[in-house]
C-alpha cells in the first residue's frame, strides 16, 4: 500500500533530518520533491497546491519547538497537514435505529463484495444487518450477495422478477420482521456515470430514506476514482466513501484527494479480498502510513481481534518453562494469518520500510510452515531433535515441499526459541524478518 509514495516522503525526510538549520532554500527543496512524489502518486493538481502551500506558510512561520529540530518541525507539520487533506478524524456511521444505508458505485469497483463487508463488519460489532440485493440489473449481484450473506450468517432480502424500488420499499418491513437493526441496501452500478443510473438510484432514494449514502470506488483507478466520486456527489448527494482494493493501491491519490474535491469523508477502506477485509478510515493513521511512521494502533487491534486471551496465557507460562514446542510454532503462525498479510503487518510497524525493501516477505511461507508441521507425527513436534534425514525426506514428502524447506523451518524454529526465551527475559527485539522467515533481497 503506497510502496512508492512512502519511499519518496522517507528519503525526503532522512535529508531533512540531517540538516541542523533549514533555510527558505532547503524548505522549497523539500517541497518541491514532495509535489513530484504526490503528482505522480496521482494526487489532484488543486489538492496538492492547497496542501503545499498551507505546508509552506507554516514551515517559514511557526516559531521551533525548543523540544525538536528545524527538520522534525517540518515533518510534523507534514503529517499534521495530510491529516488534514485526508479528513481530520474518522467519521463513523449515523447513530440510528434502524440504521438504513444506501451503497452505489460503478460496475467493477466491489460494491457488492463491499455490502456483505460491511455486514459482516457491524455483526461482529453487536448489530443486527439485513442485505437488500436491489442490483436486478446484474443478477449475477443477487447470487453474489445471497453466496455471501449465507456465509456470514446475514440475511438477504432478493426478488429476481421485483424491480428495485419495490424491493426498497419492503426492506424496512422485512427488517422488523427479522428483528434487524441496519439495512444495507446493495444498488446497480454501470460502468460509468448515466442518466439511468442516476435516476434509478434517485427512486431508490426517494423509496427508502437512507440515513447514509455511501459511494464505493476503486482506489487503484486514482483520479478517476476521485472523479466519479465527485460525479455522484453533484448528482445524488453521499455522506461517506469507501476505497476498495486499497491494498493493491501503490500510488495514494485517491485515498489523498477524494476528502478534499468532494467533501465527502472516506469512512472505510478495503484491505484485502477476505470478507473481514474492512476497516474504518483513520486519517491520522493513513497518514502516518503514508509517511512510513507506522500505524501501532491499527496493528494492536489486529492483534487483539486475532489472538485468543487463554492461548495467549498458555503460551506465557510455556514460555517461562522453556516449553515452546513445534505446536505452539504453529500456533503463533496461524494467529499472524488470521491478522492478514505479513506485508501489510509488518507495514504498521514505525520505520519498517527499509525492512520491507530488504526482506523477501511471501505469505505463501505461512501456508508451507503449517503443511510441513502438521505432517510430523506428534513425538516429533514436541522433540524436532529426533528428526532425522529419513524423518525429514518423509516429511517433505507428506507436505509438498522438500527436505531443504523442512531444514529451514527447523532452524527458524531454532531461532524462534532463541527470540522467545530473549523476549521473556526482557532483552529487547531481536531481527524481525527472521520472525517471519523473510529471506534477505539480493542486491
Amino acid at each position: 500500500m503506497f510502496d512508492t509514495l512512502t519511499s519518496r516522503f522517507e528519503n525526503v525526510f532522512a535529508t531533512l533530518r540531517g540538516k541542523g538549520k533549514l533555510s527558505e532554500k532547503d524548505i522549497d527543496q523539500a517541497l518541491r520533491d514532495v509535489r513530484i512524489a504526490l503528482l505522480e502518486a496521482d494526487v489532484n493538481v488543486g489538492v496538492v497546491r492547497d496542501f503545499l502551500a498551507r505546508v509552506r506558510e507554516r514551515a517559514l512561520g511557526e516559531d521551533v519547538s525548543k523540544a525538536i529540530t528545524p527538520g522534525q518541525q517540518v515533518i510534523k507539520i507534514v503529517h499534521e497537514e495530510l491529516v488534514a487533506t485526508l479528513g481530520g478524524e474518522n467519521e463513523g456511521l449515523a447513530r440510528k435505529r434502524p440504521l438504513v444505508i444506501l451503497m452505489a458505485g460503478l460496475q467493477g469497483s466491489g460494491k457488492t463484495t463491499t455490502a456483505a463487508k460491511l455486514a459482516n463488519l457491524l455483526k461482529s460489532q453487536g448489530r443486527r444487518p439485513l442485505l437488500v440485493a436491489a442490483d436486478l440489473q446484474r443478477l449475477a449481484a443477487v447470487d453474489q450477495l445471497e453466496t455471501l450473506g449465507a456465509r456470514i450468517g446475514v440475511p438477504v432480502l432478493s426478488d429476481r422478477k421485483s424491480k428495485a424500488v419495490k424491493l426498497a420499499r419492503a426492506a424496512r418491513k422485512e427488517a422488523e420482521r427479522r428483528g434487524c437493526d441496519v439495512i444495507i441496501v446493495d444498488t446497480a452500478g454501470r460502468l460509468q456515470i448515466d442518466r439511468e443510473l442516476m435516476d434509478e438510484l434517485a427512486s431508490v432514494h426517494k423509496a427508502i430514506e437512507p440515513d447514509e449514502v455511501l459511494l464505493v470506488v476503486d482506489a487503484m483507478t486514482g483520479q478517476d476514482a476521485v472523479n466519479v466520486a465527485q460525479g455522484f456527489q453533484e448528482r445524488i448527494g453521499i455522506t461517506g466513501v469507501v476505497l476498495s482494493k486499497l491494498d493493491g493501491d501503490a500510488r495514494g491519490g485517491a485515498a489523498i484527494s477524494v476528502r478534499a474535491v468532494t467533501g465527502a469523508p472516506v469512512k472505510f477502506a478495503g484491505v484485502g479480498e477476505g470478507i473481514g477485509d474492512l476497516q474504518p478510515f483513520h486519517p491520522e493513521r493513513m497518514a502516518s502510513r503514508i509517511l512510513g511512521m507506522g500505524d501501532v494502533l491499527s496493528l494492536i487491534e489486529k492483534a487483539e481481534q486475532a489472538f485468543d486471551q487463554k492461548e495467549a496465557e498458555e503460551t506465557a507460562r510455556k514460555l517461562q518453562k522453556g516449553e515452546f514446542t513445534l505446536d505452539d510454532f504453529l500456533k503463533q503462525f496461524q494467529t499472524i494469518r488470521r491478522m492478514g498479510s505479513l506485508k501489510d503487518i509488518l507495514a504498521m510497524l514505525p520505520g519498517a520500510g527499509s525492512l520491507l525493501r530488504e526482506v523477501d516477505v511471501d505469505d505463501k511461507d505461512l501456508k508451507r510452515v503449517e503443511a510441513i508441521i502438521q505432517s510430523m507425527t506428534p513425538e516429533e513436534r514436541r522433540n524436532p531433535k529426533i528428526i532425522g534425514g529419513s524423518r525429514k525426506r518423509r516429511i517433505a514428502a507428506g507436505s509438498g515441499t522438500s527436505p531443504q524447506e523442512v531444514n529451514r523451518l527447523l532452524k527458524q524454529y531454532t531461532e524462534a526459541q532463541k527470540m522467545m526465551k530473549t523476549l521473556a527475559g526482557g532483552k529487547g527485539m531481536p531481527n524481525l524478518g527472521a520472525l517471519v522467515g523473510g529471506r534477505r533481497m539480493k542486491r
